[in-house]
């Protein structure tokens, strides 16, 4: 005997990826899938796979992601992506730690996707909490990079996410002027200090931090790419943070209108 699991997903037009994310998880109690609107075959998909699916528009990511969490029937929650899947090879374990939960929650390892091929395995991989009482715990409520927050102890499952991600350049180039406008507007009313020297000066150790010390050198020219990426996601955080402070200062021009 085990607890039973709710699999909850937020998805808008992920047809792509959604039928392998729910094709993973067909040994859950439930599925349950928020769709914010899609207008390709992601509601069939989900429905095809035996899901719950409900639709509402989308409320941010933290809100959408709670919103879904609070729609399942079970107390024990295994919150996915829509561009996630569990190799087979996960399901053992994720049931093992529901026969008898020693935790509030459980984080996942998660392997990454690089455009054209997978991180290589020797490069760190990121953990996030994903398997979890959803009575003692709630999204964080950030509008970009939200995250499982859980009252009680948390420990790792020895479990490795497939995560598809976007799948060109253009895709998580896309992805990076989104959330850093996102991350701009909620950094808005906090007092960044030394904010020009983070603007010059952080976008290179980003690009140093995800390159060398997590290991995506390993992934060739894959590697090198995303971490220029992230590098300019970090350099356009701080710019908006920038453009912003710059609007409200006193004696700003504003910009004219056109004739």
């Amino acid at each position: 005997m085990r607890e039973p699991l709710s699999v909850v997903v937020t998805t808008y037009n992920n047809a792509d990826t959604l039928d392998a994310c729910l094709g993973s998880v067909g040994w859950a109690e439930e599925i349950v899938v928020l769709d914010s609107g899609s207008t390709d075959a992601s509601a069939s998909i989900a429905r095809r796979h035996g899901a719950r699916v409900e639709v509402q528009p989308f409320a941010g990511y933290s809100a959408q992601k709670q919103a879904a969490i609070d729609l399942a029937r079970h107390r024990w929650v295994l919150l996915l992506d829509s561009d996630e899947a569990l190799p087979p090879a996960a399901a053992a374990p994720v049931q093992r730690a529901l026969e008898a939960p020693a935790c509030a929650g459980y984080q996942l390892w998660r392997r990454e996707w690089v455009f054209w091929r997978w991180q290589s395995p020797r490069a760190r991989l990121n953990h996030y909490v994903r398997l979890f009482d959803r009575e003692r715990a709630r999204m964080s409520g950030h509008s970009v990079h939200e995250a499982v927050e859980v009252d009680g102890p948390v420990g790792r499952l020895d479990v490795v996410l497939d995560h598809f991600g976007e799948p060109d350049i253009a895709g998580r180039v896309e992805k990076a002027n989104r959330y850093s406008t996102l991350q701009a507007n909620q950094d808005a009313g906090r007092q960044r200090a030394w904010l020009g020297w983070r603007l010059v000066a952080y976008p290179t150790i980003a690009f140093l931090r995800y390159y060398l010390l997590r290991g995506h050198w390993r992934a060739g020219w894959a590697g090198f790419i995303a971490a220029r990426v992230h590098a300019f996601y970090a350099f356009l955080k701080y710019a908006k943070l920038h453009e912003a402070r710059m609007r409200r200062a006193p004696g700003t021009p504003r910009r004219p209108r056109q004739p």
